[in-house]
């Protein structure tokens, strides 16, 4: 007997949980299994469709399991419910409806004897009113029928047994924030949602309406205090049922939660099935009109594209040849580097060169940091030597080189492409920066750097590279502060073992070699002669040719060679480097700068052996002093110096008027220089 007893115990309260655990949503009715009769059907896409636009019809939607609404097999209490639903009433009429639709719980499903038209496929004539119908439902009628006493045609109503409905009010909803009462129309054809809660403990029905767009309402519209327990049966049914008149209207339902013994869940909105179109429309007079003034603005909008397509290609135009094409790799697109430096605006701005401004960039798609040398070019003559020369430059590999990662040509400018070097120059750091500036050991560093990048041009890449233009302002620091050596644009190749052709005279003044205005030939010893210069330069602090303050008209290497005269060499050194230096290593610098700036070619080292002297592997040659011209310094033909001339080209006055020509002479001339200049003229 306890056995059995236990038995039934779990039975029932097996049944108790599966009462309680009723629970289904329908975002749409694609999978769906309902039961269906009338003119219930679901559409292609997902809606339930309870009643189409046929006149006189009636259909049912019901939940095919019957569902568990008292604990007992007695009259006990009803288990609280919840449900919710999305719905659409489309009807012809604006002003008519019919009839409309309600959520039904009945005994059974289909309620069989239920009439169309204002029963709402409900009831009958006969069982209007009876209370053995055990009926509960929630109408949304949208037509006035006198005989069940609606207060309009716009309504929801709760119905107990008869479609006199015990509570009811015109369909609308409270906004948010006491924004009060705002009322729907219940066959616009619009998605609203109804909620239905039943509190079994309270024996409260709440009913809430409110448009698909915003949240439920803080508020029921209709609330009523009803005991559901005489009403429902154990189990019972839930689901819709709806009937139409002669006005044509459907009845569609877009998706459906229920759970008992707790709150529906609640629908995903942007799941639930679209209505259909309304058809047969007539095009509205706007419409009309619209259609030309569309056209008509399309032609236009296509024809600006056009124009700004054009303008847009010639705004990114570029000159490409087919010899050019082998050089595919080295070749960037002009708008690739547009976009790199933001249409090259003055912010991107590095700074502004003898042969052109140089741009910071960073390339759109590997994200490269680059810099971009615009320079403008005239003549096509000899462009396609030019270019080549540049590609060979673009293969050099050194890591005291600044890479040259390739070019771009278009109209009158092309562009060189190197890479970003984020310390900027070196001649910032020597001065116009006096409070931040480089120590000894990392100016000896760049030193060393740029004489085995040299080195590395002069002997021991597949051509020979003069660089001609070696000066503090093309020496590069990275982010380590490594010198690398960079603007190739005055470059210059031949092949080793052969001599170089013939050239304009390009270069800064203060770093030209002599021979140069003599012979016309820029060769190794060309490089070295204004490496010399740049070595004086960093490790004085001071240009080749002072034009201002109290050293204003003094030649640099004179006023070392004096220093050197007078037994003091250290003397020249810059004064901001203050006490921490390595006095062998400067002097070592300072005298090497005398030996490289020497006036005779052939009295220079090579930069072979000038890496060598910096890196202590050969010991510097003594030098000794024999005299002092008025216009510059003379060297005895002892020890590596023979007679020294001054820094600049003396063979024509015309070959000095072109040098002052060119845009990269960036000191005005002193009045000595002047004065040098004039005598050289008249003796010539």
């Amino acid at each position: 007997m306890i056995a059995m007893f236990f038995k039934l115990l779990i039975l029932a309260l097996a049944r108790l949980a599966a009462a309680e655990d009723v629970n289904f949503t329908y975002n749409g009715f694609r999978s769906a299994n309902l039961s269906l009769d009338g003119g219930a059907q679901f559409t292609p896409n997902g809606l339930l469709m309870v009643t189409n636009d046929a006149e006189e019809q009636m259909g049912h939607a019901f939940y095919p399991n019957p569902v568990t609404f008292k604990n007992s097999y007695s009259n006990s209490n009803v288990i609280s419910f919840s449900t919710t639903f999305v719905f659409a009433i489309r009807s012809v009429s604006a002003t008519q409806g019919g009839h409309g639709i309600a959520f039904v719980i009945a005994p059974k499903r289909g309620l069989p004897g239920g009439f169309h038209s204002p029963f709402l496929g409900l009831f009958n004539l006969t069982n209007n009113g009876n209370p053995t119908n055990h009926v509960f439902a929630v109408e949304l009628d949208t037509a006035q029928s006198t005989a069940f006493n609606d207060i309009d045609n716009n309504h929801v109503g709760i119905d107990i047994n008869s479609l006199n409905s015990t509570d009811s009010a015109s369909a609308a909803y409270y906004a948010k924030k006491n924004g009060g009462l705002r009322n729907l129309t219940l066959n616009s054809g619009k998605p609203m949602q109804l909620w239905v809660e039943y509190d079994g403990t309270n024996k409260q029905i709440n009913v809430t309406l409110a448009p698909i767009n915003v949240d439920k309402p803080h508020a029921p519209l209709i609330s009523l205090n009803h005991d559901l327990a005489p009403i429902l049966n154990k189990t019972m049914y839930v689901g819709f049922s709806s009937s139409t008149a002669t006005v044509p209207t459907s009845h569609y339902i877009l998706g459906w939660s229920f759970k008992m013994n707790g709150q529906a869940q609640e629908l995903v909105l942007s799941q639930l099935p679209k209505l259909p179109r309304v058809g047969g429309k007539k095009i509205s007079k706007l419409l009309t009109l619209g259609v030309p003034v569309i056209f008509v603005s399309l032609v236009l909008l296509a024809i600006s594209g056009v124009i700004y397509a054009i303008r847009r290609k010639r705004k990114f135009a570029e000159l490409l040849e087919d010899w050019e094409i082998e050089y595919g790799p080295q070749r960037f697109k002009y708008k690739e580097l547009y976009i790199a430096t933001k249409g090259f605006r003055e912010k991107e701005l590095l700074g502004r060169g003898g042969f052109g401004k140089v741009y910071k960039g960073i390339l759109p798609h590997s994200k490269t940091e680059i810099a971009v040398k615009r320079i403008s070019h005239e003549s096509r003559q000899g462009m396609k030597e030019f270019v080549a020369e540049i590609v060979s430059i673009g293969r050099l590999r050194h890591r005291n080189l600044v890479q040259l990662l390739g070019y771009c040509r278009r109209k009158g400018e092309l562009l060189l492409v190197y890479d970003y070097m984020p310390n900027g120059s070196l001649d910032k750091y020597l001065y116009n920066q006096p409070t931040a500036t480089l120590n000894w050991g990392l100016r000896f560093k760049v030193i060393r750097g740029v004489a085995s990048g040299l080195f590395y041009l002069h002997e021991e890449w597949e051509q020979v590279v003069v660089h001609r233009d070696v000066k503090a302002s093309n020496v590069l620091l990275d982010r380590e502060l490594n010198g690398r050596l960079g603007d190739f644009g005055l470059a210059r190749l031949y092949d080793h073992g052969t001599d170089p052709q013939t050239t304009h005279i390009v270069g800064t003044l203060g770093y030209l070699d002599p021979e140069l205005a003599r012979s016309g030939k820029a060769t190794t010893s060309t490089d070295v002669f204004s490496f010399g210069a740049f070595l004086l330069e960093v490790v004085c602090g001071r240009r080749p040719i002072e034009t201002q303050g109290p050293l204003q008209g003094v030649i640099l290497v004179d006023w070392v060679f004096s220093c050197w005269k007078k037994g003091d060499i250290l003397e020249a050194r810059d004064r901001k480097l203050g006490t921490e230096i390595i006095s062998e290593e400067v002097e070592l610098v300072l005298k090497l700068g005398l030996l490289c700036s020497h006036s005779e070619p052939s009295a220079r080292p090579s930069m072979r052996q000038v890496v060598q002297y910096l890196e202590s592997d050969n010991a510097l040659p003594e030098l000794s002093l024999l005299g002092q011209s008025y216009s510059g310094l003379t060297f005895v033909p002892q020890e590596g110096f023979d007679d020294f001339a001054q820094s600049y080209p003396s063979s024509s006055v015309k070959g000095f008027q072109m040098l002052s020509r060119r845009s990269s002479l960036r000191w005005s001339l002193t009045p000595r220089i002047r004065i040098i200049l004039e005598l050289i003229a008249n003796a010539l």
